[in-house]
């Protein structure tokens, strides 16, 4: 018998699991593929991080305690996890994006630059913007090393006395005061489970009675090569976004591969994740090299490498973050909608919070289950 089974080895996963062990609860972390693999939401070697959300406060509250989190998971680990780099977010100045941003770094206290355009030229002279284009430089932004980071929460799980068991698939789950799970191995019985299912989480949730309004996408991860060797590096450029309506493009400076600068769409085309190669990502690939040939010309306009990866939508864009309606010891974190990685560490710990009957660290109303069915819950 576990105090708790956690269903999914990815970056939620992993981090419930590791605070669920730290805390001395006997722990068991399932995950269906052998470890490590790329065929989910957490792979790869780098993600953005960011402490403004814009109208999403609520996040921006959790991402000052996530940067402190992600620096004790340094230390803890002996792992160098975060690069400060900076985050730079580019739009017309009216824009909510950008609105947003720079009235959430003033009432978080974050330091800041408001550039102007001729700011944008003279620190990027890489870009090529719209002239009435301004800029908002967050300095504690920057990139995670998203491979090591999950690494490390998962040898630590191991240290800290959990079980991690990979290779094997959760096929059901059997509601009771005592949850009975079922996998292509066997059966283990909990006390509590937390589902962390990843792009999974859609085709596995109404197998519990559950039917959230999840969407699977397909992303593309894209690199181009510099013309210029060394101009996009992490201390001549910084983490990048650029929201517009209907459109997010996003970029991080070049770390990964030798003289490739990684630059995405921040969407795709619906897709079942058993499937997900079939998906139809021409669109994607048009309008990242229009938009490379015309605001990154320093850049080849053609992608060298490009590798998949999977976002969990929910339609307002905020996590789910909930017990089961009916089953009270199930709690569900899913729905990350392309911007869980960064908020791991807080996502843990409140998971792991829900598992042992503890009040939530966060006020969860946008997170909550019923706000879907019940449009009053979130007011």
């Amino acid at each position: 018998m576990y105090d708790v089974v956690v269903v999914g080895a990815g970056i939620e996963g992993s981090a419930t699991a590791y605070n669920l062990a730290k805390n001395g609860q006997k722990t068991l972390l399932l995950e269906q593929f052998p470890l490590p693999h790329s065929r989910g939401s957490s792979h790869g070697q780098s993600r953005i991080t960011r402490v403004a959300y814009g109208k999403d406060d609520h996040y921006a509250v959790m991402m000052k305690e996530g940067g402190k989190l992600w620096r004790s998971m340094e230390r803890e680990s002996g792992t160098s996890i975060f690069l400060n780099c900076g985050c730079l977010a580019v739009g017309k100045p009216d824009f909510h994006f950008i609105k947003g941003t720079i009235a959430s770094l003033s009432r978080h206290c974050i330091k800041h630059d408001i550039l102007t355009p001729g700011d944008l030229r003279d620190r990027y002279p890489m870009l090529s913007l719209p002239p009435d284009y301004v800029g908002v430089f967050d300095y504690s932004g920057g990139v995670l090393r998203a491979d090591k980071a999950l690494r490390a929460f998962q040898t630590l799980f191991v240290k800290y006395g959990g079980e991690l068991r990979d290779g094997e698939e959760v096929t059901g789950i059997l509601p009771g005061s005592e949850v009975t799970i079922v996998t292509s191995q066997g059966e283990y019985r909990a006390r509590k489970v937390v589902l962390t299912l990843g792009p999974w989480a859609p085709k596995f949730l109404p197998k519990l009675g559950i039917n959230l309004p999840l969407k699977t996408v397909l992303t593309l991860v894209l690199y181009w090569k510099e013309k210029n060797k060394g101009e996009f590096s992490a201390d001549r450029f910084p983490t990048y976004k650029n929201v517009r309506e209907n459109v997010e493009v996003y970029a991080l400076p070049s770390l990964e591969y030798p003289g490739h600068v990684r630059v995405c769409y921040h969407d795709g085309p619906e897709t079942d994740p058993d499937s997900r190669d079939m998906a139809d990502t021409g669109r994607i690939l048009s309008t990242m090299k229009s938009y490379v040939r015309e605001h990154l010309p320093s850049l080849q306009d053609t992608p060298s490498i490009v590798e998949p990866c999977m976002y969990t939508n929910t339609p307002d864009l905020q996590f789910v973050l909930d017990r089961h309606p009916s089953h009270r010891n199930i709690i569900l974190g899913v729905g990350f909608s392309g911007h869980g990685f960064k908020l791991a560490p807080v996502v843990g710990k409140i998971l792991c919070e829900l598992a042992m009957d503890k009040t939530p660290s966060y006020d969860l109303t946008p997170c909550r289950v019923d706000r879907f069915f019940n449009p009053k819950a979130r007011m």
